[in-house]
C-alpha cells in the first residue's frame, strides 16, 4: 500500500496522508516528482512504460512518479530515478525547472532537470514500471511525439518546457 502526503491548493501540508488508488477529495492534492536526464551529446533518456501500467501502458516518458508520504520531493526524485532506471544521483545534481499545481488531476509537479552520462548498457529496469530505455536527440524526441510515442502528460509538460531546453538542455 502506498501512502501520500496530503496538501491543499497552496501546497500547504493537511497533516493527513491518502491512499495511491482510493479517490482524492476536492481540495486535495498530492505530489508528483518528474526529470529529464541529459547527456553531454544534448540527448535525453526516455524509459518506455511497462505494458503492465494502468495509464499509458508502452508509451514512452521520462522518469518520475509520485512522492511517497514523509519523502521530500528530491528524495522522492532520486528514488524513482533509482527505481526505474538504476541511475544513482546526489540530491545535490538535481534542478528544479519548475512547480506547478495540475487541479485538474489535483496534484503538485515538481519538474526537475540532471545532467549525467549514462552508458545505455548501465540502465537497470524496474519490472512492473519500465520495459525499455533509449538516449534520443531532440529531433528523435519531435518525431516520436508526432508518432505518437510520448504519453501525453508528457508531451505537454515538454511543451510547457520546451523553449528553456532549447536554451540551455538540448
Amino acid at each position: 500500500m502506498e501512502l501520500w502526503d496530503l496538501f491543499d491548493k497552496n501546497r500547504r501540508p493537511l497533516h493527513r496522508t491518502h491512499v495511491r488508488g482510493v479517490p482524492m477529495r476536492r481540495g486535495e492534492y498530492h505530489l508528483v516528482v518528474f526529470v529529464w536526464i541529459f547527456n553531454s551529446c544534448g540527448q535525453t533518456l526516455l524509459t518506455k512504460r511497462s505494458p503492465e501500467k494502468k495509464t499509458y501502458p508502452n508509451f514512452w516518458s521520462p522518469t518520475g512518479g509520485a512522492v511517497q508520504a514523509g519523502e521530500t520531493s528530491l528524495q522522492a526524485i532520486a528514488r524513482e530515478l533509482r527505481e526505474e532506471t538504476g541511475i544513482q544521483a546526489d540530491r545535490t545534481e538535481f534542478k528544479l525547472l519548475t512547480s506547478a499545481c495540475v487541479a485538474s488531476r489535483s496534484y503538485f509537479s515538481d519538474i526537475y532537470s540532471l545532467q549525467k552520462d549514462v552508458p545505455q548498457s548501465e540502465i537497470v529496469l524496474q519490472e512492473g514500471e519500465t520495459c525499455d530505455a533509449k538516449w534520443v536527440s531532440k529531433a528523435e524526441f519531435e518525431a516520436m511525439i508526432a508518432a505518437g510515442e510520448i504519453a501525453p502528460p508528457d508531451v505537454e509538460r515538454y511543451r510547457s518546457l520546451q523553449e528553456r531546453f532549447d536554451e540551455v538542455l538540448f
